[in-house]
């Protein structure tokens, strides 16, 4: 009877060597796995973004990492000198330039002398005079709102006092 509910334990004979090669399959299968769709393409972006900054020249309209929009104007080994608006150069790193961007892309604002395409014209529903907006100060008289008030026999120790609310 109790044969029926515990099976007999046999000792495997032999051939045991070819379990552990099927045992690394899954793991090698991860690693191709891992290989064509992270590594590779991860490569590929690589040497890609390597020979676009490589290709940049003065004249070329780039992006940065960092999202500023400028046309190329000096170039040196490491760095990139980016003309942003009229007399507004900004120098960054060769890496940090994202991507290319056609020309034309950039348009230069001269200070009301040449203008982007809509750039006078207010959207629907907005006024044509613009607004002034103003912050508004607190009153004079509302400077503090909590004091510190120092007891007489504690040295460091402050304690909180609201003077406007119980409690």
């Amino acid at each position: 009877m109790t044969n029926l509910l515990i099976s007999d334990a046999w000792a495997q004979a032999g051939g045991g060597g070819g379990s552990s090669m099927f045992s690394l399959l899954p793991l090698a299968l991860i690693f191709v796995l891992f290989y064509f769709l992270l590594i590779r393409p991860q490569q590929r972006r690589a040497k890609q973004h390597k020979q676009m900054v490589a290709a940049v020249k003065a004249g070329d309209e780039v992006v940065t990492n960092g999202g500023l929009l400028g046309r190329v104007t000096d170039l040196d080994d490491n760095c990139v000198t980016l003309k942003v608006a009229t007399g507004v150069n900004v120098q960054v790193q060769r890496h940090a330039i994202a991507q290319m961007v056609p020309k034309g892309a950039f348009k230069e604002f001269d200070g009301g002398k040449k203008k982007s395409k809509g750039a006078g014209k207010p959207s629907k529903g907005q006024a044509s005079e613009p607004t002034a907006q103003v912050a508004e100060t607190p009153p004079a008289d509302a400077i503090a709102d909590a004091t510190f008030d120092k007891t007489s026999g504690q040295d460091d120790d402050a304690t909180f006092e609201n003077p406007d609310k119980s409690g």
